[in-house]
């Protein structure tokens, strides 16, 4: 069994104190499951909210917390007020020192100022629960000052300081604290959301942080394939072969990506490509779907889930496609989970990932190889970290 994720035993007197920044954006991700592509702005925040949009920031913060627990002990926080990190602390019972006010309503300028105080403090790491938003909001605060590592929480992350997931974070600060991980330059990427929700990527690099490094652990940015004549023609092959292996009468749940467009390009049917779309007998019946849509659409129905991993990360779940919930995933089945992807995407991936915010389900893909189509019948088996 592979040890690399394993934490080694710290003792209650072997390690000097250490103090931690940590920033919870109370909305981030909120967008994700009801379609929204993000929660940039209140008035996207405030319709999250009438879709039944519910907070996952506190969720994965408290996550991030509980693997931190073998050095509680040796540990400081210092947190944002209420919302911002002080609920999460304090229901984790470690102990902190409170920065800000709390507020019913928080906003960018609060996580603005709150990082502001916490260089000021001398932090040892800044620790943020957020998405790629959050992320600008730090870099433009702090630039070099202070170290920084997201846990991602997001529903776009495109920056490379991210850990992969919320336990993997707490890894991450343990071993940077305590066993002297490099850091290195870390991009911080971010996109229109306006144009995002339009089906455009408009990716910008805005900046550097400074972010340990640890392969294993931590995020690349994502990376864009190449639209050349071969990567063209290998989408272009792997589209044919999904369509004519596709069964009459099951409902296919199609995530985004340009690899998964092509599929509806070849179907005649305007597939989004930010989105998650419904097909049925090579029809698409549902255009840029969320959650609640999906699980009405395929109740007492066979299904099956076609995604795309994300660029140079290898995220099939958890980046992008949050619509496709761990609800949903279980409800189709490990089973019937078709993944699609180029040659080149393929060359720049040692395995995919999952995040799906359920540790329970991404332990069971953990466990198994998942069906890969990477050409005109081509098929690879791959592992899941």
């Amino acid at each position: 069994m592979s040890t690399k994720n394993k934490l080694p035993h710290y003792g209650q007197n072997a390690l000097p104190i250490k103090t931690i920044g940590l920033i919870v954006n109370p909305v981030a991700g909120m967008g994700g499951a009801v379609g929204l592509k993000g929660t940039d702005g209140r008035d996207i925040i405030n319709r999250a909210m009438s879709l039944g949009a519910t907070p996952i920031a506190p969720v994965r913060a408290e996550a991030f917390l509980s693997k931190l627990k073998p050095v509680k002990h040796a540990v400081q926080l210092i947190v944002g007020a209420g919302s911002m990190g002080e609920n999460e602390a304090k229901s984790s019972e470690f102990a902190y020192e409170v920065l800000g006010v709390r507020k019913k309503e928080t906003s960018a300028k609060d996580t603005v100022a709150i990082a502001k105080e916490m260089v000021d403090a001398g932090v040892a790491l800044l620790v943020f629960c957020g998405g790629d938003g959050t992320a600008r909001d730090i870099q433009k605060t702090i630039n070099m000052n202070v170290p920084v590592l997201g846990v991602p929480t997001g529903v776009k992350m495109h920056s490379a300081v991210f850990a992969v997931n919320p336990q993997a974070a707490a890894r991450v600060v343990i071993r940077f604290l305590y066993e002297t991980l490099p850091l290195r330059e870390a991009e911080v990427m971010d996109v229109d959301e306006k144009a995002f929700r339009e089906g455009s990527v408009s990716a910008k690099l805005y900046g550097y942080v400074l972010a340990p490094y640890e392969p294993h652990l931590i995020q690349v940015n994502k990376i864009a394939s190449p639209m050349t004549a071969s990567e063209l023609r290998n989408h272009a092959a792997i589209g044919v072969y999904v369509i004519e292996t596709m069964k009459p009468d099951v409902v296919y749940v199609i995530g985004p990506g340009t690899t998964t467009r092509t599929i509806g390009d070849l179907l005649d049917a305007k597939k989004t490509l930010l989105g998650v779309d419904l097909f049925y007998n090579k029809k698409i019946v549902a255009n840029d779907v969320n959650e609640k849509q999906i699980l009405e659409a395929t109740r007492g129905k066979t299904v099956q889930i076609i995604v795309t991993p994300i660029g140079g990360q290898g995220f099939i779940f958890g980046r992008g496609n949050q619509q496709i919930s761990p609800e949903v995933i279980r409800r189709v089945g490990l089973d019937n989970i078709i993944v699609v992807a180029t040659e080149g995407k393929l060359r720049s991936l040692e395995s995919l990932r999952v995040d799906t915010g359920d540790s329970n389900l991404d332990a069971a893909f953990r466990k198994r190889k998942v069906k890969v189509v990477a050409d005109y019948k081509t098929e690879y088996l791959m592992s899941v970290e």
